[in-house]
């Protein structure tokens, strides 16, 4: 069994972090120097859990609901042609902002936001969008501390209080301010309060159908694995708002979902932890 866990987590450690990822987390967590957030910080505990992998697949399909982010997205981001490698670089970011140094930090930032300056243009429909505009940055920032958040709060291994979840939004209004959104939200009142006024401009697009056949229905993933990897999109998707849901036409099967989905999910993301947190502390890392 330890040999089993070990291939697992190795393999499920290639895939998300990418072949520098060794050398990628013992810079980020053995630099000495100050952080953003201490060890304490309640978006510790959340990035640092198993329940990220439903929670990223469900943002993906929640930010996809605005047209001109998604639009944005299908135009420059590459996720089709480089799934893994877009992966992998949004959970460096990740996990750079989260536990690396504050200098790490800055430049990781930096960088995104020297991306998003040159990310322009404009839809099928003629609306000019621009990677840069705070309004798009605030959209993709509260779709995915939201459900970070929720993923958590169903399949995460310690589950925080509601003044643990005001924190952890708090936490992530520290990254949002430094890529460019403009007064983030700082509890979970706000949060949800952002996502309402966010709702008239949220559509299906045919890119938005097109990203959700492709997470959902033909994933970039061997077929001996798209079984578990249907758990976890199952699982993703009945985390999404109930509002979310009607818009992308995914109507929810109470039994099912309370019955099947749910348990399997805690079962994928028990598994996930277990595989991914063996021997010594750096290796847990």
């Amino acid at each position: 069994m330890t040999e089993l866990r070990d291939r697992l987590g190795k393999a499920l450690f290639r895939r998300v972090a990418g072949p520098d990822g060794p050398a990628r987390r013992a810079r980020i967590h053995d630099t000495p120097g100050p952080r953003w957030f201490g060890p304490e910080r309640p978006v510790r505990v959340v990035h640092g859990d198993a329940s990220m992998f439903i929670g990223g697949l469900s943002a993906l399909l929640l930010q996809s609901l605005h047209p001109l982010a998604m639009a944005a997205v299908s135009a420059h981001s590459g996720f089709r042609g480089d799934p893994w490698g877009r992966l992998q670089r949004t959970s460096t970011f990740l996990a750079v902002t989260t536990y690396g140094t504050a200098s790490d930090a800055e430049e990781a930032v930096a960088r995104v936001r020297d991306i998003h300056l040159r990310v322009r243009g404009t839809t099928t429909e003629g609306l000019a969008y621009h990677a840069a505009d705070p309004h798009l940055l605030g959209w993709v920032h509260a779709a995915e501390t939201d459900s970070f958040l929720r993923a958590h709060e169903r399949y995460g291994a310690r589950p925080l209080d509601p003044a643990g979840y005001d924190a952890y939004v708090a936490d992530t209004a520290r990254v949002a301010e430094a890529l460019g959104v403009v007064d983030p939200p700082r509890d979970r009142p706000a949060l949800t309060e952002l996502l309402a006024a966010y709702q008239p401009e949220l559509r299906v697009t045919p890119e938005a159908r097109s990203a959700a056949r492709f997470l959902l229905l033909r994933p970039p993933v061997p077929l001996p694995v798209r079984p578990f990897y249907g758990a976890l999109a199952a699982s993703a998707v009945a985390l999404l708002p109930t509002w979310a849901r009607g818009v992308l036409g995914l109507p929810r099967l109470p039994v099912l979902e309370d019955f099947a989905v749910r348990p399997t999910g805690l079962l994928m993301t028990r598994t996930i932890r277990w595989a991914m947190t063996p021997g010594p502390p750096d290796a847990r890392r």
